[in-house]
């Protein structure tokens, strides 16, 4: 198969077969709904790992009332003060939802350990609460699915630089970009720590290759629908009823209406 060859691939077969996985992910959506499935998708990695790229793919022909996406900032001073995971929790999906988080709760493990943003003990806390919060979640019926996106130093600088030189894309280099450049070692520990704490049978960690992002895309999607059984149950064409008939009905004058320029 072309996807397992070296080089980059073919753009022709690239966006074939993510049509393809697309269509699939239209007849999970249907599937979800029609089974009231709560399926929960975390999408961590390294910054310009390509995550919002996936998302993007995923989330581009489905309902967004059947699946949406999370993507918090940074907590408030009144969120400062509750449980760690509460605002997390209220973010989760209902029966018949797929919420995509991108990123989540392991802020904590991750950008708030190594800034410093929470004490050594909540850090600690987290490490031994996460996996039984992910256990309960599991028991009370969510579907969860934890998605790491690995890119290489060299990769990730130069997407970072191919951002800094792009004016349309120069706002995805955030200060903790800048800071995760610096930190890569410090990162790459709290990472590794993470994973030993939270990469539990029940909700394992699924790391993606996200060097080339093509490949990662396709990969990310074929997986996540291997992980969650699902039956096709697209719906037949509807038959149209005719027309109503205009019965007299006149539109208003077109001069009535503040009607866009016709620039192009």
């Amino acid at each position: 198969m072309h996807a397992k060859e070296s080089g980059n691939l073919k753009k022709k077969f690239y966006e074939k077969e993510l049509a393809r996985l697309q269509l699939e992910l239209v007849k999970l959506q249907e599937w979800v709904k029609a089974e009231g499935l709560k399926v929960v998708v975390i999408f961590e990695g390294r910054d310009a790992a390509g995550k919002g790229g996936v998302i993007k793919r995923i989330i581009q022909n489905l309902n967004p009332r059947i699946c949406r996406v999370v993507a918090l900032g940074t907590p408030t001073d009144k969120e400062k003060t509750q449980w760690y995971f509460q605002r997390y929790v209220a973010q989760l999906p209902c029966a018949g939802e797929i919420v995509l988080f991108d990123r989540s709760w392991y802020n904590r493990a991750g950008v708030e350990h190594v800034m410093g943003f929470c004490k050594d003990n909540e850090y600690e806390e987290f490490l031994f609460s996460c996996p039984e919060f992910e256990r309960m979640l599991i028991r009370s019926g969510i579907i969860l699915v934890k998605y790491w996106f690995s890119v290489s130093d060299e990769e990730q600088e130069r997407r970072f630089q191919s951002r800094n030189a792009d004016p349309v894309r120069r706002w995805k280099l955030s200060p903790m970009d800048i800071q995760s450049r610096a930190k890569w070692v410090d990162y790459s520990k709290a990472k590794d720590i993470m994973m030993q704490h939270t990469d539990i049978k029940e909700s394992p960690w699924n790391v993606v290759n996200a060097d080339d992002k093509k490949r990662a895309r396709l990969n990310c999607i074929h997986h996540l629908l291997s992980v969650i059984p699902y039956k096709d149950l697209t719906p037949k064409p509807v038959k149209m009823p005719p027309r109503q008939k205009r019965s007299g009905y006149r539109r208003p004058p077109m001069d009535s209406q503040h009607f866009v320029p016709s620039v192009y």
